[in-house]
């Protein structure tokens, strides 16, 4: 099996920018709860470690467009779509 370092995200990281929507509201409770099934669709196909793969490709591209703290982060959007953080990885 591949190591945790060397990941690679089978889809396009871009289209991750609907998980921003979802952190943002996962991080801001005054919003309310954002629909979470549009980040959670584009992983949900995936092995935990490809979808935190590309989640992290997105945290690091910013494509999220808000600085956070990055394992928090990742593990906060891998919960809520029922994925774990895979033992080891490093983003």
């Amino acid at each position: 099996s591949p190591s945790p370092t060397t990941a690679k995200c089978p889809k396009d990281a871009l289209k991750l920018g609907v998980c921003a929507n979802v952190l943002n509201g996962l991080l801001n409770i005054t919003l309310g709860k954002p629909p979470v099934e549009p980040c959670c669709t584009l992983i949900q196909g995936l092995a935990d470690l490809e979808a935190a793969a590309c989640l992290c490709t997105a945290l690091k591209a910013n494509i999220l467009g808000i600085n956070l703290n990055i394992p928090i982060s990742l593990s906060l959007l891998l919960n809520v779509c029922s994925k774990k953080v895979p033992p080891g990885f490093q983003c």
